[in-house]
């Protein structure tokens, strides 16, 4: 379903993406785990064109883009096949939590507005937010405006939603109220590639754990093999650090 090969990129200097190439297939989690400054959110950025890559080529279904020379017109249909939830939300200030679900819809979609109304209320219900309609962001704590952005993200439909770190901005107090929503919607199928450092979510929640450094893949597989038996030395490094209650089988 999504299919990045050879993806390059490079601010200035420095390459941030050295040739990656992955695969999601459709209705798959797949969790990119990695130290900062490995690459993990450039690659996600990637996928959508946040961030244009130097080489390779981005498919989704059967639309590709070549990273080198794409069109804006290309650009923005892939970008429609995807939707982001960011670190600190993006919402707008002056608008309602229903008009910032309803935006998209109506101004990229060019849906109806009560269709758009409609498919608001419903997604905004399965994020548990219905009494919460008319409310502004600066009403809402973090983990519900977190949820806002979730659910805007849904009511697109959109073929793939990437996860950019979606609990790091949040007290950690409203971390597992995110978290849920998003097993939630993990175990209605919709296809996730979500960057996190919540290792026990990565490992519940995916069925394909990705672990990047140095703008690089070193290993990949199904949470256990990564997880309980990595086979890289730097994964193991990385997973003892990050989780020091951790242990793998030699």
């Amino acid at each position: 379903m999504i299919s990045l090969r050879n993806i390059h990129k490079t601010f200035g200097k420095q390459t941030v993406l050295n040739g990656i190439n992955l695969d999601v297939e459709k209705g798959d989690v797949v969790v990119i785990l990695g130290p900062s400054g490995s690459g993990k959110t450039t690659l996600l950025r990637c996928v959508n064109f946040l961030e244009r890559p130097n080489d390779g080529e981005v498919s989704i279904g059967d639309f590709t883009v070549h990273c080198k020379h794409p069109s804006k017109q290309d650009i923005l249909k892939l970008r429609r096949k995807t939707a982001m939830v960011f670190q600190h939300y993006n919402l707008f200030k002056h608008k309602t939590v229903l008009e910032n679900v309803m935006e998209g819809l109506i101004v990229a979609q060019k849906v109806p507005k009560e269709e758009a109304r409609a498919r608001s209320l419903e997604v905004l219900e399965k994020v548990g937010l219905s009494a919460k309609i008319n409310d502004y962001p600066s009403q809402l704590s973090g983990g519900q405006q977190q949820r806002v952005g979730i659910a805007r993200a849904l009511a697109l439909n959109p073929e793939v939603i990437l996860f950019d770190e979606p609990t790091s901005a949040l007290d950690p107090e409203l971390v597992g109220e995110v978290l849920s929503v998003i097993r939630k919607i993990a175990r209605e199928g919709v296809t996730m590639i979500v960057v996190t450092h919540e290792m026990g979510f990565a490992r519940d929640v995916s069925n394909h754990v990705v672990f990047m450094d140095g703008g690089v893949i070193v290993e990949e597989g199904k949470p256990d093999e990564i997880f309980v038996n990595p086979k890289e030395e730097r994964t193991k490094q990385f997973l003892k650090r990050i989780t020091p209650e951790w242990s793998y089988v030699i």
